[in-house]
């Protein structure tokens, strides 16, 4: 049977080279040309390649939740990107031998999952739509859109549609939605945020609770300040608590948000990233190339461990007995923490099958927010807003 053929088209731009910048990506069904996905986001003072680059991590993303096994052709203006990513081009500057580690990361699960990445320099004209998208992030707009199949006369929406509804991000930041179906009293309102990075989020190396617990970076730092900024906006000085995880990223994190609305933070390790046992600290892209069967196993079966690690169920365990104690204790809480127990949470109280869970993006520093009746409702009011 012939794989599924996507294209990815992705820009980036910066008013100042550097300057305030953004990116924009799409993509779309290889077949009939439909949009399937399309995102932007600002990205601060950066340069034009970084902002380039950041477009093409987005839009691989996108498509690992999409058909993480298609065959996929990206698309770009930049043939400084398309040329470094195709190996023909040295890459010189630092930064940008981060960004393209991350982009091989990525087009190195799609090929550990049968699939393939190519690269094609288009002209800055054929490139329209990605470079609409690129000025919306530069203009500060997030969007995060899973667009899916055309619903025109469906009777009822999927599962797969419904998911990625949910993980559709606003276009401007607006106050938290009403809850749906709400019960009598008030609810407990819980923001996630997702720790900043490392050195080894950069390098694409797997970091659980039993490995090296680096601190955040210079990079990583500065997203738990804007987190801090972030969660002190969305709660306009209304009392909240913070809890964090006890790896030291999300300490950190914890500590600057927690220091952005007054608060001391407090620790709870049930809220720890999934322990990886042996394969603590060891690089993804490596894993993919002598792994492969294996690092698919660790990804798709939550019943699967390695040694002396976790599975994606006790993790499930741990971390929605976390979860139901922050609801328990009502009020607004702030827990700092990590992309899987982020999932987790979000798998729980939606009720997604694992094999969906993926689906589901956690940006560092993002901020993701839920709202909790009384009566069991629960509303998400945003996810992986950054």
């Amino acid at each position: 049977m012939s794989r599924r053929r996507l294209v990815v088209e992705a820009d980036g731009g910066s008013r100042g080279n550097p300057g305030v910048a953004g990116y924009g990506a799409l993509v779309r069904d290889g077949a009939d040309g439909r949009v399937l996905w399309e995102g932007a986001a600002p990205l601060g003072k950066e340069s034009n390649n970084v902002a380039e680059y950041s477009g093409l991590i987005a839009g691989l993303r996108a498509v690992l939740r999409i058909d993480a096994g298609a065959d996929v052709e990206v698309r770009m203006d930049s043939k400084l990107v398309v040329e470094q990513m195709a190996g023909r081009w040295k890459i010189k500057h630092p930064d940008m031998r981060q960004l393209a580690l991350e982009a091989r990361d990525l087009a190195s699960q799609v090929s550990a999952a049968g699939g393939s990445v190519s690269f094609t320099w288009i002209p800055r004209e054929r490139n329209k739509d990605a470079d609409a998208l690129s000025n919306d992030g530069m203009d500060g707009r997030t969007i995060d859109r899973m667009l899916g199949p055309d619903r025109e006369g469906a009777s009822a929406a999927t599962m797969d549609e419904f998911i990625d509804e949910v993980v559709d991000e606003v276009i401007d930041p607006v106050p938290s939605p009403a809850p749906v179906s709400p019960g009598e009293g008030n609810p407990t309102r819980i923001v996630l945020v997702r720790h900043g990075v490392t050195d080894f989020t950069v390098a694409s190396r797997l970091d659980g609770r039993g490995g090296a617990d680096p601190g955040l970076n210079t990079a990583g730092q500065a997203q738990a300040a804007a987190a801090g900024r972030a969660t002190a906006h969305l709660l306009g000085g209304s009392p909240a608590r913070v809890v964090t995880s006890s790896l030291a990223r999300a300490v950190q994190t914890g500590a600057a948000v927690a220091d952005a609305i007054g608060v001391e933070a407090t620790v709870d390790r049930d809220w720890d990233e999934q322990d990886f046992g042996d394969w603590d600290g060891q690089s993804i892209p490596d894993l993919v190339r002598d792994e492969a069967e294996a690092l698919l196993a660790l990804r798709a079966d939550p019943a699967y461990a390695r040694p002396g690690g976790e599975s994606h169920d006790q993790l499930a365990a741990r971390v929605v007995a976390a979860f139901e104690r922050v609801v328990a204790a009502g009020g607004t809480t702030v827990v700092v923490c990590h992309r899987k127990p982020i999932m987790c949470v979000l798998a729980h109280v939606l009720g997604i099958p694992h094999d969906k869970v993926w689906r589901l993006a956690a940006a560092p520093g993002s901020l993701t927010a839920l709202e909790v009746w009384p009566d069991g409702n629960v509303s998400v009011a945003f996810t992986n807003r950054t």
